[in-house]
C-alpha cells in the first residue's frame, strides 16, 4: 500500500536525470516509486500537484535557528517546512558551551536541522562572538564533534571585526586544525560588516581553505570578500575554486550585492549553494524565505533547474548529507518540495540598496518531510509568498 502519491507534477532533479511530468509515491518515510501514471488505486492519499514543480526537498545551507538560545535566531520550522524547505543548516548559532541547549531543541523540530558548531565558546548567542583568543574553544568543539558523530557536520568561523583585530587568522588556523582532525568542513564567513578588514584578509583566508570547505557570503560588498578594490576576482579565490572550495551566496541583511554577484559570476567563480542566512531580524526586513531568495537568481540569469540544484544537491553535498538529502531517488527519504513558478512584476533589494526586477518567482505549495505533508505557514507578506510588487513606472 502506498501512503502518499503526488500526481501530475513537473519533476525537476537535474542530478538524478529527472525532468518531466512524473508521479512520486511514498510509503512511510521513503520514496518508493517515481514514474508516469503510477497506480492511484493502491494509494491511501492522492494529491494532485498538476502545474507545480516537484523537487527534492529544499536545503538552506545557512540559517540561524537556535531560538530562543540566540537572540538573532528564529524558529527552525518557520525557516524550514512552513516555508517549503525540508532541511536547514544552522551556521554556528551555538558554540561548544551551549550546544547541548541547541541539541535539546531538535527533537521538537519538524524540519531536519543540521548543526555547524561555532569555534567561539557560545557561538552567536553573544555579540561579539569572538574578541580575543580566550573566546575560542577548540577543545570544546572537539568534544562536541566526538559526542555527536553524524549530527554536527561542520565548524563555523566568522572573519569579521573585532575578531580580526584579536586572534585574526589564528582563529581560522585553530578551527581548520580541528576540522581536519574531525574530517568536517569549515564554513567561513567572509565580508567584514565593520569595514575594518585589511587588504590581505581575503587572500590569506582563501589560502587556508581546502576542498569541501565553504566560503559563505561570496557576493558580499564588504571588505574581506573575493574581489579586490578594483572589482577583480582575487587569484586566491580562483585557486580555491580549483582546489574544490565551495561557494555559498548567503543573502543575509548585509552581505549580498547584485553587482558583486554579476562580477564574480562573470569572472569564473562557480556558485554551489543559494542560501538565506535567515535570522529573526532578516526575516522581518529583507530575507523572507528561501523561495524568495531563489527567485533573485532567476533574475540574475540562472535557469530553473540550475537554481533548484543550488538549493538541493549542492547544499546537501556541502553539508555532508548527500546520502539523505538533495536528490529524488527511490529508496531515499521522502523529503520533497512542491513549488509554483508564478509570473508577475516584482522588485527585490540587495544589502546595499540596489534592486532587481523579477518576472518569475518561486512560491511554496506544500512540503513533504519524512513522508508527512506540511502546508505552508503564514506568508511573509500580506499579499502572500511572492516578492514585493514593483511600483509602476512614472509617466513623465
Amino acid at each position: 500500500m502506498t501512503d502518499l502519491l503526488l500526481v501530475g507534477g513537473e519533476v525537476v532533479d537535474a542530478g538524478a536525470g529527472l525532468s518531466g511530468r512524473l508521479d512520486v509515491a511514498v510509503t512511510g518515510s521513503v520514496i518508493t516509486a517515481i514514474g508516469p501514471d503510477l497506480d492511484r488505486a493502491g494509494a491511501a492519499r492522492v494529491v494532485d500537484v498538476t502545474g507545480s514543480l516537484v523537487t527534492a526537498g529544499l536545503v538552506d545551507l545557512h540559517t540561524h535557528v537556535f531560538a530562543p538560545g540566540s537572540a538573532l535566531s528564529l524558529d527552525a520550522d518557520v525557516a524550514g517546512v512552513l516555508s517549503g524547505v525540508t532541511t536547514v543548516v544552522d551556521a554556528g548559532s551555538s558554540g561548544a558551551e551551549n550546544f547541548v541547549e541547541f541539541k535539546a531543541l531538535l527533537p521538537s523540530c519538524r524540519t531536519q536541522v543540521v548543526p555547524f558548531v561555532h569555534i567561539g565558546r557560545r557561538g552567536l548567542a553573544v555579540k561579539p562572538d569572538v574578541t580575543t583568543a580566550d573566546d575560542l574553544d577548540p577543545d570544546g568543539v572537539r568534544r562536541v564533534l566526538a559526542e555527536n558523530p553524524g549530527l554536527v557536520r561542520g565548524i563555523k568561523v566568522r572573519m569579521v571585526s573585532p575578531a580580526l583585530q584579536g586572534p585574526g587568522l589564528e582563529m581560522l588556523r585553530t578551527a581548520r586544525a580541528v576540522a581536519r582532525e574531525a574530517g568536517v568542513p569549515l564554513m567561513v564567513h567572509v565580508g567584514d560588516i565593520g569595514g575594518l578588514a585589511g587588504p590581505r584578509v581575503g587572500p590569506e583566508t582563501l589560502d587556508l581553505l581546502d576542498a569541501g570547505d565553504i566560503v559563505t557570503h561570496v557576493y558580499t560588498a564588504n571588505p574581506g570578500g573575493v574581489l579586490d578594490a578594483d572589482g577583480v576576482v582575487l587569484p586566491e579565490a580562483l585557486a580555491a575554486a580549483e582546489r574544490g572550495v565551495l561557494f555559498d551566496s548567503a543573502h543575509g541583511c548585509k552581505n549580498l550585492s547584485f553587482d558583486v554577484a554579476r562580477r564574480v559570476l562573470d569572472q569564473g567563480i562557480p556558485l554551489h549553494a543559494v542560501s538565506t542566512d535567515m535570522t529573526l531580524t532578516g526575516h522581518g526586513e529583507i530575507v523572507f524565505s528561501l523561495t524568495e531568495v531563489l527567485s533573485r537568481y532567476l533574475a540574475l540569469g540562472f535557469s530553473v533547474p540550475e537554481v533548484l540544484t543550488m538549493a538541493t544537491a549542492g547544499p546537501a553535498a556541502a553539508a555532508g548529507i548527500a546520502d539523505r538529502a538533495g536528490r529524488l531517488e527511490v529508496g531515499r527519504p521522502a523529503d520533497l518540495s512542491v513549488l509554483d513558478v508564478v509570473s508577475g512584476d516584482w522588485s527585490v533589494s540587495d544589502a546595499v540598496g540596489a534592486s532587481l526586477r523579477l518576472d518569475r518567482a518561486f512560491v511554496p505549495v506544500l512540503t513533504v518531510r519524512a513522508g508527512t505533508i506540511v502546508e505552508p505557514g503564514e506568508a511573509p507578506h500580506s499579499w502572500g509568498w511572492a516578492p514585493t510588487p514593483a511600483e509602476p513606472a512614472k509617466v513623465r
